[in-house]
């Protein structure tokens, strides 16, 4: 139930993220109009159609160096952070506000490849984010009305999870906490349910576009 409403009725924009979904070209027609100065007197509003505009720049960026899905929503959260911070910085005499977001996002991607000490790890290819795999939606109403058919199909013990990550906005850590489950368990189930979500999505929205 709480899923549910969440998804129905609350702010879904960091689903949406994790899932991949962008607004369809007619949402995004004035992306061109300047929200940084907007952003840098503190309106929320100018932030989150931000956030809804250049979230699908910033996503291919850090995905270009970042190939696990749960530290690139990280980072993106991270970039819109210093976005909020710094749009008073922005100069539109010197850059557009696509580079200006861009510059940000490439050199906290940077920044975050130079901090792993590890050497490269193989990763399972499933797990790997595609900037190419964004699913575009129209409408909002449309929006939560397959998101919510799309859980439906997944199994209880993953909608659970959904739950305590992105309504509870719990993290991995005190997930394990209150499930019990081992952390390994939590990160594999979180991104095996966001990649059969998103192509269940896929499935339903090109069923739809098919039909009309």
């Amino acid at each position: 139930m709480y899923l549910r409403n969440f998804i129905l009725f609350s702010n879904i924009d960091s689903f949406r993220f994790a899932l991949g979904i962008v607004a369809s070209e007619g949402s995004q027609a004035n992306a061109n109009e300047s929200l940084l100065p907007l952003v840098a007197k503190g309106d929320g509003q100018a932030m989150k159609r931000c956030i809804d505009v250049y979230g699908p720049l910033v996503w291919s960026i850090v995905c270009r160096r970042i190939s696990e899905r749960i530290d690139a929503e990280e980072t993106c959260q991270e970039i819109f952070t210093e976005i909020w911070q710094k749009a008073g910085t922005y100069n539109p005499e010197v850059a557009r506000e696509t580079t200006f977001i861009g510059l940000i996002a490439r050199r906290r991607s940077i920044d975050w490849q130079r901090k792993q000490s590890r050497l490269p790890m193989l990763t399972d290819l499933e797990s790997v984010p595609e900037a190419s795999s964004v699913i575009p939606i129209a409408g909002t109403g449309l929006d939560r009305e397959l998101l919510w058919k799309t859980l439906e199909q997944l199994p209880e013990k993953t909608r659970e999870l959904f739950s305590l990550h992105f309504v509870k906005g719990m993290t991995h850590e005190e997930i394990v906490k209150e499930t019990g489950l081992p952390l390994g368990t939590v990160k594999s189930r979180l991104r095996r349910g966001l990649i059969d979500a998103r192509n269940l999505l896929k499935d339903f929205t090109q069923e739809k576009s098919q039909k009309l």
